[in-house]
């Protein structure tokens, strides 16, 4: 079995213009004869590669510790694409039933591929990008996707993984009551 690690490294990742920047400080340290190292972090729920909960947009959406997990486990695939992406993609992408899609590459989601998105019901979408929306305005999309929850991972490393079907596996991490979290997406190839 290949798995591929689908996750950026917190400190070094690029961050969401405006958001805060991930820190981290030392609290206790072996080199300064303490009995263990411990370190403090502070930084945004939408630093690195990380997922998206409803609340993140609506005001009484699901939190991400609510998210159903079924969506974030199970068979997956991955499409490559480039430029924006359109309503007949997707419907090509999920013609077969697909649930779970991870599109690699430079991307632009426009409004009707969300809307193609919530309509096939997709239940998971993953990018590389900061963000599913355009840059400039990346709030439709999110809308859209996140008023039909469907689970958004954005902040991926998709470079090295070949188009195809995987296992996906991506759970966020349980922050209680709040808009989104870090995760370690991983794609599980049995074939590899």
């Amino acid at each position: 079995m290949k798995i591929y690690d689908l996750s950026q490294e917190v400190f070094s990742s690029r961050v969401f213009p405006g958001d805060p920047s991930p820190r981290r400080r030392p609290v206790s340290s072996m080199e300064e004869g303490k009995a263990c190292n411990l370190t403090e972090v502070t930084m945004g729920t939408h630093n690195s590669t990380h997922m998206d909960a409803p609340r993140h947009f609506y005001k009484d959406g699901r939190t991400i510790d609510q998210l159903d997990l079924q969506k974030c486990v199970g068979p997956c695939k991955v499409i490559a694409h480039s430029g924006k992406l359109l309503p007949e993609t997707v419907e090509q992408a999920l013609a077969d039933g697909t649930k779970r899609l991870l599109i690699k590459g430079e991307i632009e989601i426009t409004l009707e591929a969300a809307r193609k998105m919530t309509e096939m019901e997709l239940w998971f979408l993953g990018v590389e990008g900061l963000t599913v929306g355009p840059m400039k305005n990346p709030m439709p999309v999110h809308l859209e996707l996140l008023g039909h929850e469907v689970v958004i991972l954005e902040s991926t490393l998709m470079g090295e993984v070949p188009e195809g079907s995987y296992f996906l596996v991506s759970a966020p991490v349980k922050y209680g009551g709040i808009d989104g979290a870090q995760a370690r997406p991983l794609l599980l190839d049995f074939e590899g």
